[in-house]
């Protein structure tokens, strides 16, 4: 059952948390799914990956699929293989990370990298 399943996200996120003691979170932004279903499990998903990060008192960004694209491909529309393919090359992967879903989440690094630099240059710059 859902109620269950979302119970092991939360506590495996919170396992993952206190293992590699990240300092922020970075997490894909809701976007608009044609199935209605599959966006509201995503939203439930989304929301106890937030509240794992919250619990441990990590604060959370959010970027839009667009911007992720845009950050790490020069394109928001860049499709699945184009992201994959320049996360390989930015990060020198000797081979493609093995899914989608993993080369979409070291894009989602990647872009809140770029974005904490660039905001920190622009605070420097301002002072």
């Amino acid at each position: 059952p859902l109620p269950t399943r979302l119970s092991r996200i939360y506590m495996h996120l919170g396992a993952i948390i206190g293992q590699y003691q990240p300092d922020e979170v970075a997490i894909e932004d809701v976007f608009y799914a044609l199935n209605v279903k599959s966006a509201l499990k995503l939203g439930q998903v989304r929301g106890v990956a937030m509240l794992a990060a919250a619990v441990a008192g990590l604060e959370v960004a959010e970027y839009s699929p667009l911007t992720i694209k845009s950050s790490v491909v020069g394109y928001g529309r860049a499709e699945k293989q184009q992201v994959q393919h320049m996360v390989t090359r930015l990060l020198e992967l000797p081979a493609p990370p093995e899914s989608f879903d993993a080369s979409d989440a070291l894009a989602i690094a990647i872009c809140h990298v770029h974005t904490v630099g660039t905001l920190s240059r622009q605070r420097a710059a301002a002072r």
